[in-house]
């Protein structure tokens, strides 16, 4: 679960909240937000919690698939605040531009409908806020040779990349590869989906980060352990 904030305006990403045993926030807390963003269906993607916070909010809703945005208007979130989009859209708020960008993974929901068996294609966002500072937030993908298309075009200058229980530390290294393809703006590395307290056998932050040094050089990027609730700033 990460906030953001622009100009006047808040937003989220993977407001994964309920049910999170690490999270030191609760739905309650969150009184504002004008955009939120769901990578996809599933619930530690913050499919669950995006319904109250939007109807709490107003917030617009920006998802990876159209049928997850439909899926979100039959659970009660009002249409006009949801944004059904695909891969390959393009979103600006207030000086803030959100690329929607395809995902290598599943995008199952919570409570599946007649209506809306699954929710389409799985997602990850390019956000590039008012000064240029460009942040890839890749939801649950495995490394996709994409990546290349993207670093080239958009330039990221932080990457926050999935490192869940079994993930290969070698996938996530070569994420980082790609996203330096033809861009030496990348220079910061946030993990998610890793546990404060990670469970035996799980990949740890560590195993990811030698496994980034061998691939792309030691000192080439730094490998950010973020503590909760703590706020960075993110300026070029």
């Amino acid at each position: 679960f990460f906030a953001f904030g622009y100009a006047m305006q808040a937003g989220l990403i993977n407001p994964f909240i309920t049910g999170n045993a690490d999270s030191i926030v609760k739905i309650e807390d969150i009184t504002k937000a004008d955009v939120i963003l769901v990578a996809d269906g599933h619930g530690d993607e913050g499919a669950n919690d995006a319904i109250p916070l939007a109807q709490k909010t107003g917030a617009k809703l920006i998802v990876g698939g159209f049928e997850l945005g439909s899926w979100f208007v039959e659970q009660g979130v009002p249409a006009a605040q949801v944004i059904r989009t695909n891969p390959g859209g393009i979103q600006r708020f207030d000086g803030v531009t959100v690329r929607i960008v395809n995902s290598v993974h599943g995008s199952g929901l919570p409570k599946p409908t007649s209506q809306n068996t699954y929710g389409g294609p799985a997602a990850g966002f390019i956000i590039t806020l008012e000064d240029g500072y460009t942040v890839y937030f890749a939801g649950s993908t495995a490394a996709t040779m994409d990546m290349q298309l993207w670093a080239s075009a958009f330039k990221p200058d932080l990457a926050i990349l999935p490192l869940n229980n079994d993930r290969d530390p070698v996938d996530v290294a070569q994420m980082v590869k790609l996203l330096r393809t033809d861009n030496r703006n990348l220079k910061k590395i946030i993990p998610h989906h890793n546990r404060i307290q990670p469970p035996a056998g799980a990949t740890t932050i560590d195993e990811m980060e030698k496994a980034i040094n061998d691939m792309v050089g030691k000192s080439t990027v730094t490998v950010m352990r973020i503590e909760r609730g703590k706020v960075i700033q993110l300026t070029k």
